[in-house]
């Protein structure tokens, strides 16, 4: 863990200013959850008792507004400097797509999106000394484990006698921006919607292939964005053996979903806490290091709302994780859903201050 120091909330560079009820409203959602035990979609480090009590203090207000919301997070909690060791913070964004598909194969929709495997198996605590390096394992027939299968072998039908398709896109780069963004909206062609939730993963380490694509110079760093990697990647060769499929299989982790129906009054993909996710409040959080619900002071420069970067402070709740969010000081801010969303959320690479929010009784 990181050296964390106490610090007092005014110190905190526009927290005396801010709104702080779309954050309490974000934390009541958590602190349901987790009190009428909603399943988590992928396991954090447990709960403090301090961050259990906060949970109840929450649902305890009976009529939240901004001044009920400055009083129960400066009454509960104190703000802890986070020390990186590597310097400041770093912050990306994600969304949920919305794309084209079609519950059956067709010319236009010849990719499938992967259910869970039945013969995944995904580790909760201790790893088998042979598999130290992964998350998840293949259960063999005579029961023991080994490496499940990795994207390359996956693409090419490796696993196709233990899973099934939920539902065909366009190509594989939505399928594989999706398993990144960790859950996606779905229009069919009879004019209905479904979403897919996160499953599991093959259990191998996440590669950014935007990384390998700046290294070796195919794209600059400071021309990376979301919408440039995709056109990049449709014209560089998407079957099997081409340049882009070649790159994208370099990253070995594999993400599987199931299939959810969209509800009038939709409130937001789920993220791995198990609850709907807030434009700009949810935020993605390394789980091995911190539990969810807990609150993150986040002030940057970032072009949140256009191309234009500009002051963002806000606090955010600790709802979701990702494979590449990896430190104390390293999130991954929620966008939204849509087409504007994905581009304002692949402009976010930043370097940003983060400041945790620990609960008293729990410090």
């Amino acid at each position: 863990m990181p050296r964390l120091d106490p610090v007092s909330f005014h110190d905190l560079a526009g927290f005396d200013e801010a709104d702080l009820l779309p954050a309490l409203i974000c934390f009541r959602s958590s602190a349901a959850a987790f009190l009428s035990e909603t399943p988590v979609l992928r396991p954090a480090l447990p709960n403090s008792s301090g961050l259990e009590a906060a949970f109840h203090a929450a649902l305890q207000i009976d009529t939240p507004d901004s001044l009920s919301a400055r009083r129960f997070f400066e009454t509960h909690f104190v703000p802890h400097t986070i020390d990186a060791k590597t310097g400041d913070g770093f912050v990306t964004g994600y969304y949920e797509p919305e794309v084209a598909g079609s519950l059956v194969q067709t010319k236009r929709f010849p990719t499938p999106i992967l259910a869970r495997p039945d013969d995944l198996v995904t580790f909760r605590g201790d790893v088998p000394a042979h598999l130290d390096s992964l998350a998840a394992a293949r259960r063999l027939p005579d029961g023991t484990l080994s490496p499940y299968f990795i994207r390359a072998e996956i693409e090419n039908g490796a696993a196709k006698n233990h899973t099934q398709a939920v539902v065909y896109l366009e190509d594989t780069v939505e399928v594989f921006l999706i398993q990144v963004q960790g859950s996606a909206r779905v229009n069919l062609p009879d004019g209905t919607a479904l979403r897919l939730t996160y499953a599991g993963r093959n259990g191998h380490p996440y590669t950014s292939i935007g990384k390998i694509l700046i290294a070796q110079n195919h794209i600059a760093s400071d021309s990376m964005t979301l919408s440039r990697l995709k056109q990049w990647l449709r014209a560089n060769g998407l079957q099997s053996g081409g340049l882009a499929s070649s790159i994208m299989q370099q990253n070995k982790s594999y993400v599987f979903f199931e299939r959810a129906s969209v509800e009038t009054g939709d409130h937001g993909p789920i993220g791995g806490a198990g609850v709907p996710l807030t434009p700009l409040t949810s935020l993605a959080v390394d789980r091995t290091l911190w539990s969810y619900g807990l609150p993150f002071w986040l002030t940057a420069l970032l072009p949140f709302k256009s191309n234009v970067s500009e002051s963002f402070s806000r606090l955010m709740i600790a709802q979701d994780t990702g494979s590449a969010i990896v430190g104390a000081a390293r999130g991954d801010i929620f966008f939204g859903s849509g087409e504007l969303a994905g581009v304002l959320a692949g402009n976010i690479r930043h370097r940003a201050q983060f400041t945790v929010l620990l609960p008293k009784a729990g410090i």
